[in-house]
Order: structure tokens, then C-alpha cells, then sequence
């Protein structure tokens, strides 16, 4: 059962919102300013590839917006079940599961809107000294995959 302290239900919101602001990075600005969310020595790995610093996650979505010469596919990640576990203060490991959407592979249309995949997320998230939460390691595993015909 669940029970933290006010400083944690704190960090809780803050974590919350933290997700909140990664998957509206990735929708609204396709990742380009993902790197602001990153700790500067993280490990974030996308496409079963591990990017060490905060430029080589920045890199690694300039060249996936490049991968789309006819502009970018409309694309939403929509996170749920959030589940937080405090290592100390000021770094915590959460889990999530992320539902993702895009019309890179389909065109969106009534018959198209089901999710392209669902994947369960593993981040550890820490305090900068700055006083912001930022993502310092990020995994994900797709548990499910649509095919498309």
C-alpha cells in the first residue's frame, strides 16, 4: 500500500509532471527539446539503443524528425499507472505504462484509431541540483504490437 510522506507526495507531483511534459515533448514537438528533460549524464535507451548524454538524445530525435520528409506523423503517448518507489529523497525508480498512437505507418482516420503499441516503461528520475526532476535512465519493452495489413 501506498504511503508517503508530504515532502514525497511532493515529489510525486512533481515526477507526475515530469512524465506529463516527456510525453508532450515527444507529441507536440516530436522530442526535438527532449534533451532538457535528461539528466546530463543519463541512459537513455530508444531502439534498443542506449544514449549516454543529453546530446546524443538530442541527436538521436533530430535524425528520427529527418526520417519523415513529408513532415512528421501525428503521434500521442498517453502514460498510465504510474507507480513510484522513492530511493531517497531525491531519486526515485517508476514504472508506467505508455499507449502510443501515431499515424507514421496508418493515416489517422475512425477506422485506424486503435494504438499502434503498448509498452511497459522503466525510468529512474532524480532531483537536479537545480532543484528540477529529470529523467536519468529511461527503458521500455512494447508488451503489445499492432501489425498492420
Amino acid at each position: 500500500m501506498a504511503k508517503f510522506d508530504i515532502e514525497q507526495t511532493m515529489a510525486w507531483v512533481a515526477i507526475q509532471q515530469l512524465i506529463n511534459d516527456w510525453g508532450y515533448e515527444l507529441d507536440v514537438n516530436n522530442g526535438l527539446h527532449i534533451a532538457d528533460l535528461v539528466t546530463a549524464e543519463c541512459n537513455y535507451t530508444v531502439r534498443g539503443v542506449p544514449r549516454l548524454s543529453r546530446s546524443d538524445v538530442a541527436a538521436f530525435y533530430k535524425g528520427r524528425l529527418a526520417e519523415f520528409p513529408d513532415g512528421p506523423p501525428v503521434q500521442r503517448h498517453a502514460q498510465t499507472n504510474l507507480r513510484v518507489q522513492f530511493k531517497s529523497a531525491d531519486e526515485a525508480s517508476i514504472t508506467f505504462t505508455l499507449v502510443y498512437f501515431t499515424t507514421a505507418i496508418v493515416a489517422a482516420g475512425a477506422s485506424e484509431a486503435d494504438p499502434c503499441a503498448v509498452a511497459d516503461v522503466v525510468m529512474d528520475v532524480k532531483r537536479c541540483d537545480d532543484g528540477h526532476w529529470r529523467i536519468a535512465m529511461f527503458d521500455s519493452a512494447q508488451s503489445l504490437v499492432r501489425t498492420f495489413k
